[in-house]
This record gives structure tokens, sequence and C-alpha cells, in this order.
């Protein structure tokens, strides 16, 4: 499945895209795609989604989870990624946060600080987790995860990287976490360690790259950040 959420700020509605490329409302089915509901499908998956009325297209797409509780991120886990910045792959995944009023919509705008000199912005594939993952080994991470999506992981680079402090304060802006449009379910997602990821800016590409390249794989990264 593919679920959204669509409607203007703070009057967000839940939705589906349908096979037809039609997004249905939800909200019959559930008030909303928060924790609550990604820890149990059933109601959604049972629904009959030809029944559910199509919503008029044009509306805002907004980010696809509600009421995230954290926002963690990890820092240079591509092998390309680490030989471009002429950095050692770590021995560890690097854990930095960006707080969670850096989320927005895919297609909001984005917001530099006044005194920004460098905004960066680089595509990641995102992980939601469904259910308290606390703990957990590599072997059962993914039954932890409720499904993936497109993250937008905006930074300032200049604030994280030249002045004191950690990256924090150069990762987790307001609106510095653009994601979606979908939150993609497990079942239909495909192998997450072999996803193609591109970034295209004023239509120029600018990144072209593959999760194959992940220095810690899903299963590794869910498993070690819930130990934390």
């Amino acid at each position: 499945m593919k679920l959204l959420r669509y409607g203007p700020k703070g009057q967000e509605k839940p939705g589906l895209l349908d096979k037809d490329g039609q997004i249905r409302d939800l909200s019959g089915i559930v008030k909303d795609i928060d924790g609550k509901v990604l820890a149990d499908l059933s109601a959604i998956r049972a629904a009959k989604i030809d029944g559910l009325p199509v919503v008029a297209k044009g509306v805002r797409i907004a980010e696809p989870v509600a009421k995230v509780g954290k926002f963690l991120c990890i820092g240079l886990n591509y092998a390309d990624h680490a030989k471009e910045s002429n950095m050692p792959e770590p021995a560890e995944p690097i854990i930095f946060m960006k707080a969670t009023s850096a989320i927005i919509g895919p297609n909001d705008d984005v917001y530099l600080p006044p005194t920004a000199k460098k905004g960066d912005w680089e595509v990641e594939l995102g992980i939601v987790i469904g259910k308290e993952a606390r703990y957990v080994t590599k072997e059962t991470a993914l039954d932890y995860v409720a499904g993936a999506c497109v993250v937008n992981d905006l930074s300032e680079r200049e604030y994280q990287l030249e002045r004191l402090g950690t990256w924090d304060k150069g990762k987790g802006c307001d609106t510095f976490g653009p994601f979606g449009p979908y939150l993609v379910t497990l079942d239909e997602v495909g192998d997450l360690n072999n996803l193609g990821l591109y970034l295209d800016l004023n239509g120029k590409r600018m990144q072209t790259g593959s999760t194959a390249s992940l220095i810690f794989d899903v299963p590794t990264i869910v498993s070690y950040v819930s130990q934390f």
C-alpha cells in the first residue's frame, strides 16, 4: 500500500493511493496515519478501496506520517558518499537527530535561517518504525518496520561542520525534513537494500545512487538504533 496524508496544514486527512493513481480518502476507516494505525494496519487492509471516496486532484500532499516521535538519522552510510567526501567508512553507524519540527510535506516550502550561507540537500531512504522497537535483533528488525518513504535531508553546512557543537543545529532547522509523498508498506516496497535514489534540483539531476551501497543495511541500522 501507498499511504499518505492530504489537505491544508493542521487539517490533514488520511489517504491511500489506489492502483489507478487516485487518492482515496481513509477518514471513514482511520483517524490518521500515526503510530497507533501503523502498529496495526488490518483495518486499512480490510477496506474495500474501490468504494472509498476519491479525493479531488490538486490537493496539498502532507508528510505521510502524523505525530512522529523521533526523527533519527544515520550519517555517512553510503560507501560512494564516504568516498566522495574523502572520509573513511565508519566502524559503526553515526547517529544524529533532526527536530520533529523539521518535518514538512514533500512539496512544502523550505525556509533557510536568515544567517544561512551553505544550504544543502540530500536524498535519503526513510524507514518508518511502526511499533515500539527496543533492543531488537537484526534478525527481527524488519518486524518493526511499517514501510519506507523518501526523505530530503536538508542541511546548513556551515552550522553543521564549521561551527562548534554537534551536527544537529545544521540538520534540524524548521522545514529541513521534507518527506513523502507516500509511505510504502514493506510488501510493496521491494528490496530495501537495492532501491534506486535520485535528486533533481531545478530540473537538473544532482544525485543518482542506490541503497545497494549502504555501509550498514536496514536491519542492521534498525537493530543498532534500538539499542540506544
